[in-house]
């Protein structure tokens, strides 16, 4: 299966372009765009770790490593399109537009955190294991019938795999032609658990053959790679011709969440080789300096701009209006039940203080 699911690369970890196709899309202003989304997510992702062990955000799930494959993706996408994130895939909704406040904000614990810009379809990010995936299809099927051009995308992990959404998310959108794209970043650990040991199969593109879809594997690293199948994928998916398994292969280095302990069941020697050989980053480095591209001075602009606007979202979450604990009812129902006012009278009793 290996064989017939090879993993696609255009891009090498020296930077080389090693293909006869799509040499069009190399160019300056193309790699530093991608270069400047890399470095202000990869920032962004740092700085929420730092703000999680200083107490001021809560348990935060890093994605460092995985960021050619959440801005590769995330850029090929139309404003109208869908995006259907994990709680671990804010580099691709802050590529796509998503307010860094609000991210923060998600991150600190506010449901106000998970409302898009106007005019973004971005869901609110999955937090148990697979559920967006049929969400996808749905949002997706429902633009078909609207006889829109719009597409979705379903990001998910490699454990996302061993659910039942998983299956009935493929099958639905293969049957019903659903203009989806199913992106999974496989890191290679569902949490502690390694990919050897969630499933029998070689490759997770493979399992697109039971719903009679496309399943394609790819360098996860490479951003030009991810950025060319992503496109192929949604001009099929536009033209009416269905969904696409995307198993985009990567490698994250650090913890599944700030509450977890890698060492404990990976061999952290292996996330710094990764580090000088296949990192995201440095490739895309290395491409423009083989291009004579690259400018010193300009990448630290670059990284200077992004610590400028990232403290600057801080800001914005830490100044945010202190929440209102009773409004977790007033979403409940449409029209609020004689139960839920009871439980909001008596959550505001014990709020004030009262006595009686």
């Amino acid at each position: 299966m290996e064989k017939q699911f090879p993993i696609k690369q255009l891009l090498d970890p020296q930077g080389n372009w090693i293909s006869d196709e799509h040499r069009e899309l190399l160019t300056e202003d193309r790699t530093k765009e991608f270069y400047q989304h890399m470095i202000r997510i990869r920032t962004f992702d740092r700085k929420g770790i730092s703000l999680q062990r200083q107490g001021r955000i809560g348990t935060y799930a890093p994605f460092e490593g995985q960021e050619a494959s959440q801005v590769g993706s995330a850029l090929a996408l139309g404003k109208g399109d869908w995006m259907f994130p994990t709680y671990r895939d804010h580099g691709a909704t802050i590529t796509f537009g998503h307010s860094l406040r609000n991210v923060l904000l998600f991150w600190n614990g506010r449901n106000d955190g998970n409302v898009p810009p106007e005019g973004l379809n971005i869901f609110p990010p999955g937090i148990p294991i697979a559920t967006q995936l049929p969400h996808a299809a749905g949002a997706a099927f429902a633009e078909k019938r609207k006889g829109t051009k719009n597409a979705a995308i379903a990001y998910f992990g490699d454990g996302a795999t061993s659910e039942g959404d998983f299956h009935e998310g493929l099958n639905f959108a293969s049957v019903f032609k659903a203009p989806v794209v199913f992106f999974n970043q496989n890191n290679q650990f569902a949490i502690s658990v390694p990919i050897s040991k969630q499933m029998n199969t070689k490759t997770i593109a493979q399992k697109a053959l039971a719903y009679n879809i496309p399943g394609v594997r790819i360098d996860g690293n490479d951003i030009f790679a991810v950025y060319v199948e992503m496109l192929n994928a949604l001009e099929r998916a536009r033209n009416g011709d269905g969904p696409t398994l995307i198993e985009a292969v990567t490698w994250r280095y650090g913890a599944h969440t700030t509450a977890d302990d890698p060492t404990k069941y990976r061999d952290q020697n292996e996330s710094s080789m990764r580090r000088e050989e296949t990192d995201p980053i440095l490739r895309l480095e290395r491409c423009m300096k083989n291009n004579g591209w690259f400018d010193e001075a300009w990448a630290k602009q670059v990284a200077a701009e992004a610590e400028i606007e990232i403290n600057r979202a801080v800001d914005e979450m830490e100044q945010y209006p202190k929440p209102d604990p009773a409004v977790i009812f007033d979403f409940v129902f449409e029209k609020p039940t004689n139960s839920i006012e009871k439980q909001k009278r008596e959550l505001l009793h014990v709020l004030r203080g009262d006595e009686s």
